[in-house]
C-alpha cells in the first residue's frame, strides 16, 4: 500500500511497494570540501541551521560527512590535547566511515536503517555511487504524515 491509501503491487512478485526515498530526500545540498577550513564549515552549519553535510572532493566524489558531533571534537582537542582552537580543515574532523543509501530504497527500508544505526542522515547515491541527495531522520518522519488513515 502506498501512502495515498491504495495498494500498488509488483505484478511479477505480488509484493507491496512503498514510496521511494527520492520523494523525501533533500536534493539541493550544502556540501563541504576536505581542504575547507573547519571554522568556515561550522559557520555555514550554524548560519544554515543544518546538523551535517556531505564532503566532496574536487571530482565531486563523496569522501566523508561532517556533523555537529564531529565539530565538537574541536573543543575536546583544544582542552585535552592542547591543540589550537578552531584550526584545521574539514578533513581533520569529518567522518570517513560513511553509510550510504541507494536511490532504489523505499522509506520503510530507510527507516529500518535509521533504527539500526546511530546515524542521523545518509547520503543518497545512484548505482555508480554519485551523490544524488541526502535523507535525514526528519525527512523520513515526514512520510508518516501521509500515513494518516492508512495501513501498511
Amino acid at each position: 500500500m502506498n501512502f495515498k491509501g491504495r495498494t500498488v503491487e509488483d505484478n511479477t512478485k505480488g509484493e507491496v511497494q512503498y514510496e521511494s526515498v527520492t520523494k523525501y530526500m533533500a536534493r539541493n545540498l550544502i556540501t563541504f570540501k576536505p581542504d575547507q577550513e573547519i571554522q568556515d564549515a561550522i559557520d555555514v552549519m550554524l548560519e544554515k541551521r543544518i546538523s551535517g553535510a556531505p564532503v566532496l572532493n574536487e571530482k565531486k566524489e563523496l569522501v566523508g560527512m561532517l556533523s555537529e558531533k564531529d565539530c565538537l571534537r574541536i573543543i575536546v582537542d583544544a582542552r585535552y590535547h592542547n591543540q589550537p582552537n578552531n584550526k584545521g580543515s574539514v578533513s581533520d574532523y569529518m567522518s570517513t566511515d560513511v553509510k550510504t543509501i541507494s536511490v532504489e530504497k523505499d522509506v520503510v527500508e530507510v527507516a529500518d536503517e535509521f533504527l539500526s544505526t546511530q546515524f542521523r542522515r545518509f547520503p543518497v547515491v545512484d548505482d555508480k555511487g554519485v551523490l544524488k541527495g541526502q535523507v535525514s531522520r526528519r525527512d523520513i518522519m515526514r512520510a508518516t504524515r501521509e500515513l494518516k488513515g492508512t495501513t501498511w
